[in-house]
């Protein structure tokens, strides 16, 4: 993001007469700043490129959402959701979605204890801080069901009985959009659930040639215990309060709600993104913003969140999508067309 350093100096230009709640709101962020950087840094001991990625599945843990990645295999989608929990010091675990995988599976189940003659509730998978869900789209509809509460409440119901999920808790889904042969499409229900969807591509020929020089050595990968733990879960739910107080204009907000609105008044577009949507840009701009050292929102952080919040929640008129059009045109083109505050 170019021009997210243009408004450095301002943070350089704090004198003594700066109200004191100025000063502590600039060493916050500058504090979120220096934690994000070094998470990357620990990232990067392994993973080569990927840096729209990490900074997307950051900015999403420090506001509560969740992360759809989807690529093709190979990539590194669950390797670099791995380091990433490595790289924080909160729990981790790991679920492979199969087609014979049952709710009770993820969520857990109500178990009889002959000894003392009453039930109590086994915990599953789910109950953890950061859950990595490989291929969420190779399980049936009821039990990627078994989600919906989860990530958009933060718990679960099971036999009339509320279990709270720990926190944080931030969902890492991938899913492989090439092969379809035995998979099951996330209804938009579900897809609205997550906050981003970030589509991954191939590395460049540059990153390629990278990869292998710093694996040629390393066949076990052995490299991943080098990546070390930056952050508690505490410091997570800290920094997401101070990311909360960032300031962004009303002329922006109404600059998010233009964009959302004309995404359901788009010839284009057979379905628009919902207010949901709009929550994620105001949200997640703000996280970009303090991760970029700012106590405020450009309208460029909200152009870099725009697509990877809506991408998922738009879907494009038959005649579009048979002319090979691609949501990120429509985006591309609804960002041009409406008129950036000043």
């Amino acid at each position: 993001m170019d021009d997210n350093l243009n408004n450095q100096e301002e943070n350089e230009n704090i004198s003594e007469n700066t109200p004191v709640w100025v000063k502590e709101n600039v060493a916050n962020i500058d504090r979120i700043s220096d934690a994000v950087d070094r998470v990357r840094e620990e990232i990067q001991k392994v993973i080569i490129g990927q840096d729209e990625e990490i900074e997307l599945m950051l900015a999403s843990l420090l506001t509560g959402g969740h992360v759809l990645l989807e690529g093709v295999p190979g990539i590194a989608k669950t390797l670099t959701a791995k380091l990433l929990a490595k790289a924080l010091n909160v729990d981790f675990s790991r679920i492979q979605f199969t087609p014979d995988l049952m709710p009770s599976d993820v969520i857990g189940t109500t178990i009889y204890n002959m000894k003392t003659a009453d039930f109590s509730f086994s915990s599953g998978p789910i109950f953890s801080n950061i859950v990595l869900i490989d291929e969420i789209n190779r399980a049936p509809a009821k039990t990627q069901s078994a989600l919906f509460e989860a990530m958009e409440e933060k718990q679960v119901t099971v036999d009339g009985t509320t279990h709270k999920l720990p926190p944080p808790f931030f969902v890492i889904a991938t899913q492989n959009p090439i092969e379809q042969e035995g998979t099951y499409k996330l209804p938009e229900a579900q897809l609205d659930r997550f906050l981003f969807k970030i589509n991954l591509k191939y590395p460049s020929l540059e990153n390629e040639q990278l990869i292998l020089r710093r694996f040629k050595e390393d066949f076990h990968n052995d490299q991943q215990n080098d990546v070390k733990p930056i952050f508690s879960a505490a410091e997570i739910k800290e920094y997401s309060d101070i990311i909360e107080k960032v300031h962004i204009k009303d002329e922006l907000l109404d600059y998010i709600a233009r964009i959302v609105y004309d995404t359901r008044n788009n010839g284009d577009l057979f379905l628009g993104a919902s207010p949901r949507a709009s929550l994620a840009m105001m949200k997640t701009s703000k996280a970009i913003a303090a991760m970029n050292g700012r106590d405020f929102v450009t309208p460029d952080d909200i152009k870099y969140v725009a697509y990877p919040v809506m991408n998922h929640r738009i879907i494009l008129t038959p005649e579009r999508e048979m002319e090979g059009t691609e949501t990120s045109d429509v985006i591309d083109d609804i960002l041009k067309r409406i008129e950036v505050p000043r």
